[in-house]
């Protein structure tokens, strides 16, 4: 719960507040007094009757009514102290700064559920325990330095952690960038990043808000309220960037499948933040990037122009841009020969325009011009521009600032020479610009901006998936384990999953007949073991009776065999296909081309079920192997519609299906007549038969 108590208070008593600045208790003083908090502020600390000019009561019994209490005591005494605010003093809101509750000891937990019993009971907002606090434009309610400038365009900030928090601000003031508010959560006790998430969008107004959220999470509790929360603040016109730091330990077991080893709590975050258009981030540098880019005005391309007077870090840039498959088009033609011609001898135009070391401030701003105005091909700029310390560049960084303000298409400014041209940039970043110091880190991190999508659709749509039926067979299978060959082909079926002919026996006679039917080169595989490869199960490219018959043979003399399948050999590209329930976030699905794609290069995309049709083509364009699906150097693509297709379906049917908690379909062939699933495993759980 979070309320106005918590967000503007007109009242605030610091519990354990001191003269000692080198304290939390003095330090949360200060801040408020430096911070020129405007309510009536008060401390309990039963040895002062003045701290630090602020009137100081020996108890909690003793204080006027009051909205807000951010307490700094032992954790011990917290419970009680609270219930007395909650019951006499009316306070509506707590920040308990203190530790040692839950994060510590099961003792500490029992204190910490005595506090949240008590503010629960109030009605009233807890932020904590363990955290450094809060501070927005109303307030700075932490105990910590340093305080950023607040403003109303500035960052909501959300962090887990408090000294992690404290290390982002520092990282965003190196690069201009202001905030709205700071949120530590530490314990999360009532309130954690998900329900603050909650609050922004309940509340969102679209005039006087933050549009920019920064997010670091330690822990999804709730990936549900994270994802509906953060996509529709998103759909409000708010852009949100996150770093989901460390794994849970869900679902630790032998990989059984290529789902299996693939697997991981990590792919249900990234599956969550791509259905969400969240940008992912996995780093303090990347984290406040991605937040400063969000401040520039909106980029509706990927064609970047590089405008630079030093050629090594326009290279560098140019590189990491297209490793993040943006563009740096080649600038050619009448055009670019009349604007090298406004450029001293020497500047080269082809992309990126390096106007060299002697350019001017006019030279820059020529270059802009033509970017913005003349050349069609470009959507954004990037300017890098120093300082070897001979001049100034007051005027230079005039220009850019102007340019800025005037042109449609962003611009990025590379300003690096923050020490030898400090006072130059800390002048350009107080007229509301950020900066970014390194080129590679801006190539990377406007990278993941472009190719996050857009929030996607969470709305359950059938498509061609039979429910009823789907529901029936999951209904009248064993409790636990791998399905055998035919309920896998049955659920497929029910899901319209396109499959190939195939059929399993021990009857060796039955296998022959089938094999004539189908006609050769024919694939055999036993039946029973779930590794069929490594036990020498799979025979390829059977080209007539007799081979089958010695595979047959031979195969029914393996171990745990029970049968033998026998199917057409297919020709084409190998497609994967597969999915793991993740607990809290459901079934995770995963896709990529087969082979060696999937089991060295790991290039397989993740999404989380159920999938929209925009959703699944983003991430089959993701792989970086799309190239070949799209077909690339003579070769056939392949049929790109049919694979969302099954994909979709996949998702439908899992989604009605949470009892399937692994499986894959490897591979999926894409043939000349379509795509067709050639081998498949599912391992289902019922929750009755769950382990412990």
């Amino acid at each position: 719960m979070i309320n106005r108590e918590l967000i503007n208070p007109q009242s605030i008593v610091v519990v354990g507040g001191s003269n000692n600045v080198h304290k939390p208790g003095g330090r949360i003083v200060r801040n408020l007094l430096d911070g020129k908090y405007k309510g009536e502020l008060c401390v309990v600390n039963a040895k002062e009757t003045d701290v630090q000019g602020v009137k100081s009561y020996p108890s909690v019994h003793d204080i006027p009514k009051t909205e807000l209490a951010i307490i700094s005591i032992p954790s011990k005494s917290c419970p009680e102290v609270m219930e007395v605010l909650a019951r006499q003093k009316e306070v509506k809101a707590f920040i308990v700064i203190s530790a040692g509750f839950g994060e510590e000891t099961h003792e500490g937990g029992i204190l910490e559920q005595q506090m949240l019993d008590v503010v629960n009971e109030a009605g009233a907002s807890l932020i904590g325990p363990n955290c450094i606090g809060l501070m927005n434009m109303n307030y700075h309610g932490v105990f910590t330095q340093p305080i950023p400038e607040f403003h109303p365009d500035g960052v909501d900030f959300i962090s887990s952690s408090g000294g992690t928090a404290l290390f982002i601000i520092e990282s965003a003031l190196t690069k201009g960038l202001r905030f709205s508010s700071v949120w530590s959560v530490g314990n999360s006790k009532q309130n954690g990043v998900e329900d603050i998430l909650e609050y922004m969008d309940r509340n969102f107004d679209p005039v006087l808000d933050s549009k920019i959220k920064m997010l670091y999470i330690e822990q999804i509790k709730q990936p549900d309220k994270l994802l509906y929360h953060a996509s529709s603040l998103i759909r409000k016109g708010c852009k949100i960037a996150a770093i989901k730091a460390g794994s849970t330990e869900s679902g630790k077991r032998a990989a059984s499948s290529h789902t299996g080893a693939i697997a991981s709590s990590d792919s249900a975050v990234e599956a969550l933040f791509r259905k969400a258009g969240v940008v992912r981030c996995f780093s303090r540098e990347e984290l406040t990037t991605v937040a400063s880019i969000f401040t520039l005005k909106e980029v509706k391309g990927k064609n970047c122009a590089i405008v630079t007077h030093a050629g090594g870090p326009a290279v560098m840039l140019a590189d990491a841009l297209s490793k993040g498959r943006l563009n740096v088009p080649s600038l050619e033609g009448p055009i670019a020969d009349e604007l090298k011609s406004k450029l001293y001898p020497g500047a080269a135009v082809g992309n990126p325009i390096d106007i060299i070391g002697t350019g001017t401030p006019e030279h820059l701003a020529t270059a802009i011009d033509f970017c913005e105005n003349r050349f069609d091909n470009v959507d954004l700029m990037m300017v890098i521009f120093g300082s070897p310390g001979l001049v100034k560049l007051y005027d230079t960084y005039e220009v850019l600032h102007k340019k800025m303000e005037a042109c449609k298409k962003p611009i990025f400014p590379i300003l690096p020479s923050i020490v030898t041209a400090g006072p130059e940039v800390k002048s350009f970043v107080k007229k509301g610009h950020v900066n970014f110091s390194d080129e590679v880190t801006l190539g990377t991190a406007l990278s993941r901006v472009i190719n996050t999508p857009k929030p996607m659709s969470t709305d359950i749509q059938l498509y061609g998936v039979d429910v009823p039926e789907v529901r029936r067979i999951i209904d009248r299978l064993p409790g636990r384990g791998y399905l055998n060959p035919e309920e896998v082909r049955t659920l497929l079926r029910a899901a319209n999953i396109p499959l190939v002919e195939e059929y399993a026996s021990d009857d060796r006679d039955a296998l022959l007949a089938f094999a004539k039917k189908v006609r050769y080169p024919v694939v055999a595989k036993v039946v029973g073991p779930v590794h069929k490869s490594d036990i020498g199960g799979v025979a390829l490219n059977i080209r007539g009776e007799e081979h089958l018959l010695f595979e047959y043979e031979r195969m029914m003399r393996l171990p745990g065999v029970t049968g033998v399948m026998v199917q057409p050999m297919l020709k084409g590209q190998e497609l994967f296909l597969g999915a793991k329930y993740e607990d809290r976030f459901g079934h995770v699905v995963f896709c990529g081309l087969g082979g060696i794609f999937v089991e060295v290069l790991k290039d397989v995309s993740y999404g989380l079920a159920p999938l929209s049709y925009d959703e699944t083509y983003s991430m089959i364009r993701s792989l970086r192997g799309y190239p070949i699906i799209k077909g690339t150097r003579g070769q056939k693509g392949i049929d790109e519609r049919q694979y969302a297709d099954i994909i979709v379906r996949l998702s439908t049917l899992l989604r009605f299906a949470s009892e399937i908690k692994e499986m894959d379909i490897n591979p999926l062939v894409a043939t000349d007549r379509g795509l067709f699933a050639v081998d498949a495993r599912i391992r289902i759980e019922k929750s009755s038969d769950r382990l412990a």
